[in-house]
Order: structure tokens, then sequence, then C-alpha cells
């Protein structure tokens, strides 16, 4: 009985997507969610829950782009040239996310600013992989089995509507771990924000889910096709 190695790595790529998410979604979520908090106390509280496990989350990230170039190097030959941008702004915002969380703690009293960059590095972070996902959807162009579009292919309102999303979802995922790692007042705060986010969050996944087969022949046609229905 032979073995599909593509079928086994491409398995293991979206596992490693799934567990990035889900795992280094909610720390980034907290990020996004400190300008809701102006308690130094509460915000202190925050970080501290996941000052534990926050950069071994990201090791996911890492095992997902090298297992992209190692096993499908074509593929990761077309998105790479054809996302530089958001990819580039994703990978200086989470480095200025790990440096505003280290900072912050030997700032004090003066770190606010490190504060306002340890949110911005995680909201920025977020929206742009949230393009480069959009990106995806809406497919680039290849000549020959190149990328052959523009530095700006992915700048598109389709794009731009999914790195909002998956702000909005990182969001939850952060609101929901506060609600587990937390209590009292930040609890409830958090368990408000995320009855809120979790209305955006349908919102958008209605929205991309309407947007994508309107605006994309190809998906729409496999849609909608009469075996796959």
């Amino acid at each position: 009985m032979s073995i599909d190695l593509t079928v086994i790595w491409a398995l293991l790529l979206a596992t490693a997507i799934f567990l990035y998410v889900a795992m280094d979604g909610f720390d980034l979520g907290v990020g996004i969610l400190f300008p809701a908090v102006r308690g130094k106390a509460e915000r202190d509280i925050m970080v501290n829950s996941v000052a534990p496990v926050w950069d071994g989350n990201e090791t996911w990230l890492v095992l997902g782009g090298g297992g992209l170039f190692v096993a499908f190097p074509q593929a990761y030959a077309v998105i790479m040239p054809a996302n530089y941008l958001p990819i580039i702004v994703m990978l200086l915002a989470l480095i200025f996310r790990g440096v505003s969380f280290e900072f912050r703690v030997v700032a004090r009293p003066h770190h606010r600013r490190w504060d306002f960059a340890f949110a911005a590095g995680s909201t920025i972070a977020a929206f742009a992989q949230g393009v480069v996902l959009g990106s995806l959807i809406q497919g680039t162009t290849v000549v020959n089995g190149e990328f052959a579009g523009g530095p700006f292919d992915w700048a598109t309102p389709f794009a731009l509507l999914c790195g909002v999303g998956v702000v909005a979802g990182y969001a939850l995922l952060g609101a929901t771990w506060l609600i587990a790692r937390t209590e009292g007042p930040l609890q409830e705060a958090s368990r408000a924000q995320a009855r809120t986010l979790l209305v955006v969050v349908l919102l958008f996944i209605a929205a991309v889910s309407l947007w994508t087969p309107l605006a994309f022949e190809r998906i729409a046609a496999r849609w909608f096709a009469t075996p796959n229905i």
C-alpha cells in the first residue's frame, strides 16, 4: 500500500495552521483587547495570563511556513511574492509585539507606550494575517508556474474585509481566554465583550461566505455544481 506524502503534508500544514490560529489567536486577541481596559492592574493580569505560553504558540506559524516551503515549494514560490508586503508587516508586528511584551515590565512606571505597542502589534499582525487569507481566497496571477501579478494585488476590498474579520475573531478568542483564566470585574467585562464579538464575528462569516461565490466565479462553480452543492 503506497503512502501519498502530499496528503500527509497537507494534513500536517492544516493542523499547524489550525493550532496557530487557536493558540496564538487568543494571545493576539488579548493584545487587541488592551485598549478596552483602562486599569493598569487589569492589564497586568491580561499579560500575565498569556506570559507562559505566548512565545511557544508562535512556533506553529514557523512550522506552517517551513512546511509549505519544504512540501510545496511551487506554492510557496507563488504565495510569498504575491503577499510579500502583508507578510513582512505581519512579521514586523509580531516582533514589535514581542519586544513590547518584555519591555513593558522593565519600563515601569513609563510603560504606557509599550502598552500601545503591544496592542498595535497584536492588531496589525492579526489584520495582516487576514489580508493574506483573503488574498489566497481571491487567487493570484500565475504564469508558467510563477507569480506574475503586482505587489499590491492583495489590496482588495475583499482581502481587507477578511483582515478586519480576523481581528474580530482573534479578539473573540482573547475574550474567551480571559473568561477562562481570570475572575472578578475583568472576567465580567470579558464576558460582555465576548457576547458582542460573537455577533460581530458571525456577521463577518456571513459577509465573507456570501461575497466569495458572488465575486469569484471559480468558487461559485465549485459551490453550486450539482455533485458539490
